[in-house]
C-alpha cells in the first residue's frame, strides 16, 4: 500500500473540508413526488372475504370437535375405561379403527375425497360463482 504524499493529503483535505450544499441531480425531487402521487392515487388493498370464510371456518372446527370425540370415545372403548359420557360408536368405527389394508384404503379415498371437496369449492368461491 503506497503511502500519501503531502500533495495527496492536502488534496484530500481541501475536498473534505469544503462547506458546498450537496443538491440532489435534477429531477430527483420530482421523480420521488411523482412516485409519492402514484402511491397515494392507489387504490386500497383488497379485504379479505371473512363472510364467506367463517361459515367453512365454523363447519371445520365443528367436524374437528365430532372427529375428537369420536376418537376420545374409541380409545376409551377400546381401553375399556368408562367414558366421560356413555355413547355408543357405530357398528363401523371399530372396523375403521382396527382394520387392515381396508381400513387404510377407507381413510385414503375418506383423504382424497375432502381435498378434492375443499379445492372445487376453494376454485368456486374464488371465481365468484356460488
Amino acid at each position: 500500500m503506497r503511502r500519501l504524499t503531502e500533495h495527496d493529503e492536502d488534496e484530500m483535505n481541501r475536498i473534505l473540508s469544503r462547506e458546498d450544499e450537496i443538491l440532489p441531480s435534477s429531477g430527483f425531487a420530482v421523480s420521488v413526488m411523482d412516485a409519492v402521487r402514484r402511491e397515494a392515487a392507489a387504490p386500497p388493498p383488497i379485504a379479505f372475504p371473512w363472510k364467506s370464510v367463517l361459515p367453512g371456518l365454523a363447519l371445520g372446527g365443528l367436524v374437528l370437535a365430532l372427529v375428537l370425540r369420536t376418537l376420545v370415545v374409541a380409545i376409551a372403548h377400546a381401553g375399556k375405561v368408562a367414558a366421560p359420557y356413555s355413547i355408543s360408536l357405530p357398528s363401523a368405527m371399530p372396523l375403521l379403527f382396527h382394520g387392515g389394508v381396508e381400513s387404510a384404503a377407507t381413510w385414503a379415498v375418506l383423504a382424497l375425497l375432502t381435498a378434492l371437496v375443499s379445492v372445487k369449492l376453494t376454485m368456486r368461491l374464488g371465481s365468484g360463482r356460488i
